[in-house]
């Protein structure tokens, strides 16, 4: 029976294991089945060039800038990243425009077979499915953000231009490692025999591991937040990039409105400045594509406004690290009142990450509809442990009605805690 996009999706995802569904079950800690899939393909991480990204925080926003960046220069650019918030398509992108629905049903009607003879997890299959339509479109390079960790994540059958790791913190602890120098020796997998790295963020906790790991290969390294740094513009919202002691773009308009952006943009212009040596990049098309960034990848859920009067702003952030960006950002909101609309995973360390939140929200706990997502009533109870109270209202959706209610004008409504919450907000 040939598949339809629908049934092909149900076929994925009630046959092949989903992290994001189901948690550290579906992690196949190895690249056996992500090299077969590929062998069956005609191997197409072969045919194109790459960067892959690495890193427990802003790997994907990292991805998204450099891909709008290439994009804006002429590049015939493709994008996978994970996990999607509102369609499968959102995973794979060629130029901005998102996989069509008829290349996922046909790719599952092909490699069905092969499927049901080796069980791939659903994240291998996915990208298996992303390097065969980057092959077919035939694109300049490919931006890869690793899934899960980078020495055994699919992702990592590929030899980059450049790799990327962006910011290290504590993140699925139970599979990557218990601290920072263990989680940052599974991402430093991503570097490459002769092949440069680039770290975002100097974190000395960790700068032994990656520069190491270069060594060993003969990557060259660079400390990215060595080189660049990122100031506010003299216009509310810009920023100015600043390499040494040379504004490089002064007064840029940033959409990514989340400071923590600022530790990811160094990232992304010494690997630009890398890709240079490979393609023609001008100061203007860098520029454009950075300000175009949302317009050209439709990237959604890093510190974005949804609504106003109240403001409405919901963020991806779930993990210690990221939460502790995203209060950094609430810190300097002008708000009467804070509204809180707040769901977890089970799989994360729910107890540091409440302790962390204010004590004088308003806070509306909720659940995503998958099988990993804690039940609000159980993290209505840990937050209690934490100081702080609340409703529980299980459907996103319904608790933002109810903080719409309660609150005024002038009062700040923020929903996150989970990825899977913030996919489910109807006006996203």
């Amino acid at each position: 029976m040939i598949l339809s996009y629908q049934d092909a999706l149900t076929f994925l995802y009630e046959n092949l294991p989903m992290f994001q569904r189901v948690g550290p079950v579906a992690i196949k800690k190895d690249l056996t089945n992500t090299r077969r899939l590929c062998s069956e393909l005609g191997n197409p991480h072969l045919k194109f060039r790459s960067v892959h990204v690495a890193g427990t925080n802003g790997k994907g926003s990292s991805c998204h800038m450099l891909a709008s960046i290439l994009h804006a220069s002429g590049c015939k650019t493709g994008l996978y990243t994970s996990p999607h918030l509102k369609e499968f398509t959102e995973r794979i992108k060629v130029n901005g425009q998102e996989v069509s629905k008829d290349y996922v049903a046909d790719f599952v009607n092909r490699m069905r077979p092969v499927m049901e003879e080796i069980h791939p997890s659903f994240f291998e299959i996915t990208v298996a499915m992303a390097f065969d339509y980057f092959a077919r479109e035939s694109v300049d390079i490919a931006l890869v953000e690793v899934g899960l960790g980078g020495r055994l994540d699919s992702t990592n059958v590929i030899t980059p231009l450049v790799s990327l790791i962006t910011n290290i913190s504590l993140d699925h602890t139970d599979l990557l490692g218990k601290n920072l120098t263990e989680i940052a020796g599974e991402k430093a997998g991503i570097i490459k025999k002769g092949v440069p790295v680039v770290i975002s963020q100097y974190q000395p906790e960790v700068e032994g591991v990656f520069r190491n790991k270069a060594s060993e290969v003969q990557a060259p390294i660079y400390f990215a937040s060595d080189i660049y740094s990122v100031m506010a513009g003299n216009h509310a919202g810009s920023i100015d990039i600043v390499r040494g002691d040379e504004i490089l773009f002064a007064d840029l308009d940033f959409p990514l409105r989340g400071s923590y952006q600022k530790r990811n943009i160094p990232g992304v212009m010494k690997t630009v400045e890398l890709l240079q040596k490979h393609f023609s990049i001008s100061p203007a098309q860098m520029r454009r594509g950075m300000e175009d960034v949302i317009i050209q990848t439709g990237l959604k859920g890093r510190w974005q406004r949804i609504a106003s009067n109240p403001a409405i702003v919901c963020d991806t952030a779930h993990n210690f690290g990221g939460v502790q960006e995203v209060l950094q950002q609430l810190a300097l909101e002008k708000y009467d009142r804070l509204f809180m609309v707040w769901g977890m995973v089970k799989d994360k360390d729910a107890g540091q990450i409440l302790a962390a939140l204010p004590k004088d929200a308003i806070y509306y706990f909720c659940q995503a509809g998958i099988p990993r997502a804690l039940d609000a009533k159980l993290l209505q109870a840990e937050a209690s442990k934490a100081g702080l109270r609340g409703t529980v209202i299980r459907d996103v959706n319904e608790a933002m009605a109810a903080a719409r209610l309660q609150a005024t004008k002038d009062d700040l409504i923020f929903i996150g805690g989970s990825t899977y919450v913030v996919a489910e907000i109807d006006e996203l």
